[in-house]
């Protein structure tokens, strides 16, 4: 295995390998470019033959980003949800590709990663009225540092340029979550709606947009008092699909008797409007529905939401989904035990439900000091007497 160095011009030098070839036996050059001292290339040149040696060396292609890029999420298509590949694909080649596209992949270096972020978050939006936020910039990094992980992976790159980059830093989103009076507010204003019964679900039961759009007779138990999980609705481009639920399992949700008695009344008056159209209701229809019966998409929810809330002045201005951090906050602020708040709202683990709410149940390292020390002293005492 030889390599030598040629200076082009003035601080650019190319790299010529000389390795045989697997197959043939027959020696073949390899040409590399570097740019700096000659020092520098003949360390980066000494650098090159031991990757060869040790069978780490890449082969230099002249694929770009952007191309790769294509590749790549062509590949993620059957490895995530629908969804999330529209999330993947927007993220990169409206946000990485514009920025970064044009660089060969080979080539990218982690200072050009750091001064595409910075860039971003100055004039990073597409309409050129300022900057992305944080947490875009974040996910940026976040699918162009997977992506690169599997160019290692597939051998086109020797190591990650992205490991050597920071992502922005990102700031928690304080969740906004209703009491029980400004709950039971909420739930006057929309009871005149179609929206009555989806907010009654997220509020009082901790139902995802998704799991109240895919909710069907045939999972509600009245005899038990029992809501079944079993799936969710994900809207994408390409329409809306049933999917399993986020974290995988199904779930039973006891229901409070207001929610067991209103859902009572939502399907004689739903029986109600589908026989005007001569349709019987079956357990198959959904809970939400249009009037003629059709499924409701999960963001035609959270827009009629939003537009009802609106019509408002006394309300604070909250998304759907903070219907379930108030459902959650309540429950744990009551003295709800975590494991039991964790199986209501679906969380995959304990430790989900902790990091999310262990700030709003009262007193818990006061009580737990409090245990420590009347067990210690009861030992004492013991001890003592």
């Amino acid at each position: 295995m030889k390599g030598h160095i040629r200076e082009r011009s003035p601080g650019r030098w190319a790299i010529i390998l000389d390795a045989p070839d697997q197959e043939t036996g027959k020696r073949r050059r390899k040409w590399h470019s570097f740019a700096g001292t000659k020092r520098e290339a003949q360390k980066e040149c000494a650098r090159l033959i031991t990757e060869m040696q040790g069978g780490d060396y890449v082969e230099p292609g002249k694929e770009t980003l952007a191309k790769y890029l294509d590749r790549w999420l062509d590949n993620m298509r059957s490895q995530v949800s629908p969804r999330s590949h529209e999330r993947y694909a927007e993220l990169a080649r409206k946000n990485v590709v514009p920025l970064l596209g044009s660089v060969i992949l080979t080539k990218l270096r982690p200072e050009q990663i750091s001064a595409a972020y910075s860039k971003a978050l100055v004039s990073g939006r597409r309409d050129g009225s300022g900057g992305l936020s944080p947490r875009t910039v974040h996910h940026m990094h976040r699918i162009l540092r997977q992506a690169l992980s599997q160019a290692v992976q597939w051998r086109i790159l020797a190591r990650n340029p992205a490991d050597a980059v920071g992502g922005p830093k990102v700031e928690k989103t304080k969740m906004r979550a209703l009491d029980a009076h400004e709950t039971a507010q909420l739930l006057a204003h929309f009871r005149p709606t179609r929206m009555f019964t989806p907010v009654l679900l997220g509020a009082l039961c901790g139902l995802r947009r998704g799991e109240v759009t895919a909710l069907r007779w045939r999972a509600v138990d009245f005899a038990a008092g029992q809501l079944a999980i079993v799936e969710s609705t994900e809207q994408t481009h390409r329409g809306t699909r049933a999917k399993e639920t986020k974290s995988g399992r199904s779930r039973r949700v006891a229901l409070p008797s207001i929610v067991a008695d209103e859902l009572r009344r939502q399907r004689i008056r739903q029986a109600e409007e589908l026989l005007k159209l001569g349709v019987r209701l079956s357990d198959d229809d959904h809970v939400f529905a249009q009037a003629d019966g059709m499924p409701v998409q999960p963001n035609s929810l959270t827009h009629e939401f939003t537009r009802i809330l609106a019509q408002s002045s006394a309300l604070p201005r909250i998304r759907f989904h903070d219907l379930r951090h108030s459902h959650a906050t309540q429950m744990l602020a009551s003295g709800i035990h975590p494991k039991i708040a964790q199986e209501r709202l679906g969380h995959s683990s304990i430790g989900i439900t902790l990091d999310l709410y262990s700030h709003v149940m009262p007193g818990m390292q006061e009580d737990a000091a409090a245990k420590v020390d009347a067990a210690m002293r009861a030992a004492i005492d013991r001890v003592a007497g």
